[in-house]
């Protein structure tokens, strides 16, 4: 809630426990029609002044006996019916509704920060968890925004029409009492044309002479015709404070409501809407806290992660570094495999140039033995050209 409304909200609150106060005075009974005999003295005043009102020979002053407080009356009666049609009250109950409804649709299940997004998700491009939620949280904020200030608006045209209403309630009852004494009066003049005036015409036919004698009866009847004409007004006059009875309830029941009303806005204005922005701003600050403290988390798991593989880095380089150092420039082994095949090439080269030398002879001999074959052969062949034969064959060139 913005600082501006807070305010306003917490100046209504005087004008509310103002007309929340306010005791409004029970109507008389139904019966309590005071007649004249019984009236006191300011009573009787006021009912003798209403009779001097109705003229028996005027038929309009008949007619028109009470008309100024029934013609007050249903201005009031139409101010009335006027205000219960025009009143805020719906639009003042959809804003508390609306309220209720922006909170309802804040959703704190997907405040996880730790929660991953899903592929569906992902692939809709919606916002992560946390920041879906701050999105959340700036919309629901101005709209209680908006919300309390089209309340607060509404409380102040409730508690004018509280006021009107008491107005209209004290006019109201008024005008009641009002009725009362044209009804006291209605009635003492019927008694008094019932019990004096009436009989005394009636007196007055039966002495009057034969030619005005008709005249006379004609007045008579007029005369009883105007007293029946104002029994049917005061009988008017009663089912109008019937109905102006009924109507002050009413006019305490609309009252009831709006006041109730109200005090349902007030307290949500000044108590309900800042419990929730509380709430709601501490659900923010736990998140971000869960936030800070994850990235603190995974700040420590890297460092422990760092440190223990440079322990181990460490380790394996330390041990290779020691080993290629304790070693000689040859290792022994090397020397040992190099000397055994030195050895073993001079054997197989010795070994080599020996079967080399025994094929040598053996193809010298051999080459002997082709040579000597080869001269015997050639000798024969002379021989038998010479006709030496054998014997020649058999001797040898030196």
């Amino acid at each position: 809630m913005s600082e501006t409304v807070r305010e306003k909200a917490n100046q209504s609150l005087a004008m509310v426990e103002e007309v929340t106060a306010v005791v409004l005075p029970e109507p008389a009974a139904a019966n309590a029609v005071v007649p004249l005999e019984k009236a006191n003295k300011t009573q009787s005043a006021e009912i003798k002044r209403r009779m001097a009102e109705i003229d028996m020979e005027d038929t309009q002053s008949i007619v028109s006996f009470g008309s100024a407080a029934q013609a007050e009356l249903q201005e009031i009666s139409q101010a009335m019916l006027a205000d219960v049609r025009n009143k805020d009250v719906g639009p003042a109950g959809d804003s508390l509704r609306s309220i209720v409804s922006t909170i309802r649709g804040f959703s704190v299940s997907e405040l996880d920060v730790r929660r991953k997004r899903s592929w569906w998700e992902k692939l809709l491009g919606k916002a992560a968890p946390f920041a879906k939620f701050t999105a959340q949280f700036e919309k629901v904020q101005g709209q209680i925004d908006r919300i309390t200030d089209n309340l607060l608006s509404h409380e102040h045209t409730l508690l004018k029409d509280i006021k009107s209403l008491d107005m209209l309630y004290e006019k109201t009852l008024q005008f009641y009492d009002e009725l009362a004494l044209y009804i006291a009066a209605g009635e003492a003049k019927l008694a008094d044309l019932d019990a004096t005036v009436i009989p005394a015409k009636e007196a007055e036919v039966s002495k009057a002479a034969e030619a005005d004698q008709v005249m006379v009866a004609q007045e008579l009847r007029d005369m009883r015709a105007a007293r029946d004409d104002l029994e049917r007004r005061v009988h008017d006059l009663k089912l109008t404070r019937q109905v102006t009875m009924q109507s002050l309830p009413s006019i305490r029941l609309v009252q009831e409501n709006d006041k109730s009303l109200v005090t349902k806005i007030n307290s949500t204005l000044v108590n309900t809407v800042p419990l929730w922005e509380t709430q709601l701003a501490q659900a923010v600050t736990i998140q971000r806290s869960a936030e800070a403290a994850n990235a603190v988390r995974e700040a420590n798991d890297l460092t422990n992660e760092l440190l223990t593989s440079n322990a181990k880095n460490l380790r394996e380089s330390n041990k290779m570094i020691r080993q290629e150092m304790e070693r000689g420039v040859f290792d022994i082994e090397a020397v040992k495999q190099a000397n055994a095949d030195l050895i073993g090439t001079i054997e197989e080269s010795l070994q080599i140039a020996d079967e080399g030398k025994a094929k040598r002879a053996a193809a010298e001999k051999e080459l002997q033995e082709m040579e000597a074959n080869l001269r015997d052969t050639l000798a024969a062949a002379k021989a038998k050209k010479t006709g030496l034969g054998d014997t020649a064959g058999g001797a040898v060139p030196g």
